[in-house]
């Protein structure tokens, strides 16, 4: 089965405009347009093979998007390396190796294909139970790989009922996805995450469904839940008040603003056995909930703070942290002497110390002192380049309130 998009050309031959040779040799996959002397029309995903600035000398082979800032996407700086079938095949064993590393039967839910941190430009594959669910980013993975073949290849190496293609992470966010293989799929698949149940609606879900890449988090929180009484804010689908629940936390509370997420975060408290009055679903805007709650001196032994990414690009940042700002400021309000305040970033136009900077800030608008007790980011399904820090766009700070 063919794993990449038959191209009868030749590469096509792209030269830099400046000296990036040691930056992609060093293993950053991206080449951006104005890098590059020209940038000649052809069919997104095209075949390409670099030449550096001086001599045009070949240094990568990789795939080109003329109408793309993001132009040239590295495979292999291997400039003899072809790109073909036996290419593709090899990268696909090497990541399925790394995750048969890091999960066994009580974790049927994870990132089999992380893109470009798996080598595979623009590719994500997630795995819920029996089922595999695709995406590409933009035009030219869509151009490059061969999706029906894929997901030949996924149900076949992982005895695998069904694979769906989610729309294209950047262009067709609001179409339907597209069925692969398999019968369509139900809107609760079910997995385990760390032998906890979850269920996941493939076609109507955020991202691909859900947050795989908060389970280390998640599992974190758990570990501190327990005896505490805790509010989920963001909760989505109740992936922290589960581990909470399960933990022996006293009671936890989930606020989201959609009633069908919060619909789900029930089902899960209740398909993992835990008791029906140690949990309530709140639907509200979080902003909101916080402002009633500190009127009314509500507090919480353990506050985590979930958002959807407040900075899609670099013009938002300044508007993003300063939400960032006012929900550590509101959260610090409900959080009790001692208590636990966690605030998640998934902006990856946000970096590190910029989020410790706009939490330092809310921290001081609420009047109040904490203690850093980590700074965490993706898990190892999620794996990045080293040398692309734009990839790593998960943060995590947990905070000890005084």
């Amino acid at each position: 089965m063919p794993l990449l998009q038959h191209h009868s050309d030749a590469p096509l031959k792209l030269r830099l405009a400046r000296d990036l040779t040691r930056v992609i040799k060093r293993g950053n996959p991206w080449v951006f347009a104005e890098a590059l002397r020209h940038c000649p029309p052809a069919a997104p995903g095209t075949p390409a093979l670099l030449l550096d600035n001086k001599r045009g000398k070949p240094i990568a082979r990789g795939f080109y998007h003329p109408r793309s800032p993001l132009a040239f996407r590295t495979c292999t700086a291997e400039p003899t390396q072809p790109l073909n079938d036996d290419w593709a095949r090899y990268q696909f064993e090497r990541a399925l190796a790394l995750r048969q590393t890091l999960f066994d039967a009580s974790t049927t839910g994870y990132r089999l294909f992380n893109g470009e941190g798996d080598g595979l430009p623009g590719l994500i594959a997630d795995i819920y139970g029996d089922t595999a669910v695709l995406q590409l980013d933009g035009d030219g993975p869509a151009g490059f790989w061969d999706v029906p073949g894929i997901a030949g290849w996924l149900a076949e190496r992982l005895s695998l009922q069904r694979v769906y293609l989610r729309p294209q992470a950047r262009t067709e966010a609001d179409s339907d996805g597209q069925l692969l293989i398999g019968s369509p799929p139900q809107k609760n698949i079910s997995f385990l995450e760390n032998n906890l149940h979850f269920t996941v609606d493939v076609v109507q879900g955020q991202k691909t469904g859900f947050f795989l890449d908060q389970r280390d988090n998640r599992q974190r929180i758990g570990r501190l839940a327990a005896g505490r009484r805790v509010l989920n804010l963001f909760g989505y689908t109740g992936g922290f008040s589960v581990y909470a629940g399960a933990a022996r936390a006293d009671h936890v509370t989930t606020v989201d603003v959609a009633g069908p997420a919060l619909a789900a975060a029930d089902r899960h408290w209740q398909l993992n056995g835990l008791p029906a009055d140690h949990h309530q679903s709140v639907q509200a805007d979080a902003f909101d909930y916080l402002e009633k709650a500190q009127r009314r001196k509500k507090q919480w032994e353990l506050v985590v703070i979930d958002p959807p990414s407040f900075a899609p690009s670099k013009q938002t940042v300044p508007n993003a942290l300063k939400a960032y700002r006012k929900l550590v400021a509101a959260g610090a309000a409900v959080t009790a002497t001692e208590g636990l305040l966690a605030i998640s970033s998934c902006s990856s136009h946000i970096g590190p110390q910029a989020l410790l900077q706009a939490v330092e800030e809310g921290v001081s608008l609420a009047r109040r002192r904490a203690t850093l007790l980590g700074l965490f980011d993706q898990p190892a399904d999620h794996p990045t380049p080293l040398v692309l820090p734009e990839f790593r766009y998960l943060q995590f700070v947990l905070l000890r309130m005084e």
